[in-house]
């Protein structure tokens, strides 16, 4: 205890400093405002003041879109989990176990089952704080998973995407990802059920490159980043200035890539009217 803290602490009449939580507020990523996180929190952890969407995981986004009391999660299948056996500054496991700990997730893509609004859905979730939702084996074999689920439940499959690209810690099996997904794509067709994807910030790399851009409908989240490759790859290899804002959702829904870009607060009651029209559509 400082000098300074112990004479502040004697003087009766000045209040005495305690410790309180260090996570009353939030920082926007886009306006840099402090706000209070129970506001964050009830505005869908979108800033009051510059309606920027922050990045949330699977628990909160499956607590905001399913009717109480119908999520059931659904068991993540097991897969080797490091088969190249790669380590650069650190090993592969242990940067598994570290995102585990911190995000309590056992990897980057979670699935439930559940309902919106009445209707029966699966829905899965990609975590970017899961080492930022890199697409390894573990997230083929989830959406696989999601999928098969969706066919024998007879029910729409609703996916979010948050990634930076494949992991590169699984080299070319990260890579086997994306024709294994299109495959389990064409399996939820082939059975009639639809296939929507919701598209959120950001979603890059082989998962925009394959079955982020696969949906029977294409909604995206307001502002999200969304690209294959960084604009300045891009810039640099066809010696071009890019338009303003052109890997953002707005812009590719003004040229024909998405099908609604949405605000998250009427999400949920899109999807509902989305769902209604679809499944009326199979019946």
């Amino acid at each position: 205890m400082s000098w300074l803290t112990r004479v502040r602490n004697a003087l009766p009449f000045m209040a005495k400093k305690t410790d309180g939580p260090d996570n009353l507020w939030h920082k926007c990523p886009a306006c840099g405002q402090m706000v209070f996180m129970k506001e964050w929190e009830e505005n869908l952890s979108v800033c009051p003041r510059c309606d920027y969407h922050g990045r949330i995981g699977p628990k909160a986004r499956f607590a905001q879109l399913l009717d109480g009391g119908s999520c059931k999660l659904l068991p993540s299948p097991q897969v080797k989990e490091d088969p190249l056996k790669f380590r650069d500054s650190k090993r592969y496991t242990d940067r598994l176990k570290a995102a585990r700990a911190s995000t309590g997730e056992p990897d980057a893509m979670v699935n439930a089952q559940g309902k919106i609004e009445g209707h029966k859905v699966v829905v899965g979730v990609q975590d970017f704080a899961f080492m930022g939702g890199s697409m390894g084996t573990a997230v083929g074999a989830a959406f696989v998973a999601g999928a098969k689920e969706a066919i024998k439940q007879r029910c729409p499959y609703i996916v979010f995407t948050a990634a930076g690209g494949a992991r590169m810690q699984e080299g070319i099996l990260s890579l086997m990802q994306m024709p294994r997904a299109t495959v389990a794509i064409q399996q939820l067709r082939a059975a009639g059920q639809p296939y929507i994807v919701v598209l959120t910030d950001p979603t890059t790399g082989g998962v925009t490159a394959s079955y982020a851009m696969l949906g029977d409908v294409q909604i995206a989240e307001p502002k999200a980043l969304i690209a294959f490759a960084g604009a300045r790859v891009i810039q640099d290899t066809i010696r071009e200035k890019l338009p303003e804002g052109f890997q953002r959702s707005e812009f590719l829904l003004e040229h024909g890539m998405l099908d609604m870009v949405v605000h998250r607060k009427e999400l949920r009651a899109m999807l509902a009217k989305t769902l209604d029209y679809l499944t009326a559509q199979a019946a």
